[in-house]
């Protein structure tokens, strides 16, 4: 058991976060109405979002841990949804040049930094704006050989998380690979604790849904295959899961 004193110590790196009201949407939202809230909840705060990560989440394990489970090739059409400022699409061409990355977001505040990065980094990353439900209207249905997201779906309310879901099976090919990591089922105390940061942020409801390590249930709901938990990353604001399945092959 921790002590009052010890959480407020490892709640106190988090003072950006403090000063956000509660989400009700983020970039999980669906086109209709087509409405969001700014990463980290206000738009003022956008541009502390990739620091706020990187402190908050040990990003650079469970990003390199997404990295390789989606394994990359070259002429592979990958897609990241919900792909905020862009670390990981960056790092996916990165990694292999010869794929083709696509990151979507409604938010363009996010995009442009996306960009920015990305011509730091001296890859090129294809980014549309637009919703996660809508994925497939945007780039086609049955075209991506890979679909990722990273940390979106805690954000969402349940049908919204279901029509994200359901988007990305239209967006795949046959067989295509489906990539997610995000908070899952909080298996320790401490870990429950710790993820009472998030859910003050991002509603109890919502986010008490991934808690309970309910995403990939509903991942197989919606009709992926094989739907497995690969890794689980513990971070100073809770457990982060990676999840792996595919849609249906051609007799599917």
């Amino acid at each position: 058991m921790i002590g009052a004193d010890e959480l407020r110590g490892k709640r106190s790196v988090q003072d950006p976060l403090k000063q956000a009201p509660p989400p009700v949407r983020e970039r999980c939202v669906m086109s209709d109405p087509k409405d969001f809230i700014p990463a980290l909840g206000r738009a003022e705060l956008t541009g502390d979002y990739d620091r706020v990560i990187a402190v908050m989440t040990r990003e650079r394990r469970w990003r390199e841990a997404l990295l390789n489970l989606t394994d990359p090739a070259d002429g592979e059409l990958i897609v990241d949804i919900g792909a905020g400022t862009g670390s990981q699409a960056i790092a996916i061409k990165a990694r292999c040049p010869g794929a083709r990355v696509v990151g979507v977001d409604p938010d363009p505040a996010v995009l442009r930094i996306a960009r920015d990065k990305a011509a730091a980094a001296g890859v090129e990353v294809e980014w549309l704006e637009g919703y996660g439900d809508e994925a497939d209207r945007l780039l086609g249905s049955a075209v991506a050989d890979k679909v990722i997201s990273s940390l979106v779906f805690h954000q969402c309310d349940v049908p919204v998380k279901a029509e994200i879901l359901k988007a990305t099976i239209r967006l795949g090919r046959p067989n295509a690979r489906v990539v997610i990591a995000d908070y899952g089922l909080q298996r320790t105390l401490l870990m429950r604790l710790l993820f009472r940061q998030v859910q003050a942020l991002d509603g109890w409801e919502r986010t008490g849904f991934n808690a309970k390590g309910k995403l990939s249930d509903l991942m197989a709901e919606v009709g992926l295959i094989g739907v497995a938990e690969r890794r689980v990353i513990p971070t100073p604001t809770g457990s982060i899961s990676l999840y792996v399945a595919t849609t249906a092959g051609m007799g599917g």
